[in-house]
């Protein structure tokens, strides 16, 4: 064998040796919203049963699905709290952070920026003033802080664009992203571009797909159809989550906005393609 081709079997058998399926995989609870609140026992064990170990929950519903939640194995791992809280409620941050903490959450996220509180590079540097200023309190309280990106955040401002501005105002100590893939592709960006940009500042992401022919837009106004499974669109899942591995994502919640039936149906479609992945 001549030197290449054996430095070539090593590499292959290395890389093949490390690749291996995504062990824990979460579910955004926003995707069964519409199931959730009728019944949400059967339908936190439904999920359960699926094979998802980790959960990302809206304070919206919180108090409604916490008792069912606790008769399962589901670990409830990420809290999207109002964005009102963020944007227009800055008070009331102590009390929902006090609030997260004490149901075992790790983080908290600002899941959304309305339209009318949108705007350009000077908007988004006071926008990372008031994260920085809910992430010390975060810390304080021993949880971490995540801002959770849409489309208009890919929006070009200077050399970069909108999110660019955030993430270097916003203070990499107090601030973490959550990459939701799909709304990075409909901003006409690349999710491994974001990951390999933004190393170790990635903590949570969200897994799902856009299907093909959906134009690039810096807003939220796809068709409801739009929105597909992990496996099923535009974005090529195993290299994402390569990178995602390389850039220290620490938790992974598949999450299907709008679905074409049940939505327990799309979470399991989902599960079944990632985790047949080697990553």
């Amino acid at each position: 064998m001549q030197r290449r081709d054996f430095l070539a079997l090593a590499a292959a058998s290395a890389a093949l040796s490390y690749a291996r399926p995504l062990k824990v995989i979460g579910a955004q609870l926003y995707t069964v919203r519409g199931i959730l609140p009728k019944e949400p026992l059967e339908t936190l064990r439904a999920i359960e049963k699926i094979g998802y170990r980790e959960v990302e929950v809206t304070a919206d519903n919180m108090d409604l699905i916490w008792p069912s939640l606790k008769q399962t194995s589901l670990k409830p791992v990420s809290l999207h709290l109002p964005t009102s809280v963020f944007m227009k409620d800055q008070d009331k941050i102590p009390a929902a952070l006090e609030k997260a903490k004490n149901h075992g959450f790790e983080y908290v996220v600002c899941p959304y920026i309305a339209p009318a509180d949108r705007g350009g590079a000077d908007v988004m540097r006071k926008l990372a003033d008031t994260l920085n200023k809910a992430g010390e309190l975060a810390r304080k309280a021993g949880l971490h802080l995540c801002y959770h990106n849409h489309a208009f955040e890919f929006e070009p401002s200077g050399d970069g664009t909108l999110l660019d501005v955030l993430m270097k105002a916003a203070d990499p100590k107090l601030v973490s992203l959550e990459l939701d893939i799909m709304w990075v592709k409909v901003g006409g960006g690349d999710p491994v571009n974001v990951l390999k940009q933004y190393r170790n500042r990635v903590a949570l992401m969200h897994l799902k797909n856009v299907v093909e022919g959906t134009e690039k837009r810096y807003k939220e106004d796809i068709p409801r159809t739009a929105f597909s499974e992990v496996g099923k669109g535009m974005i090529e899942i195993l290299p994402v989550l390569r990178a995602a591995a390389k850039a220290g994502v620490k938790h992974y919640f598949v999450e299907q906005d709008q679905t074409p039936g049940n939505p327990l149906d799309s979470l399991r479609e989902s599960f079944d393609y990632i985790s047949k992945l080697d990553v």
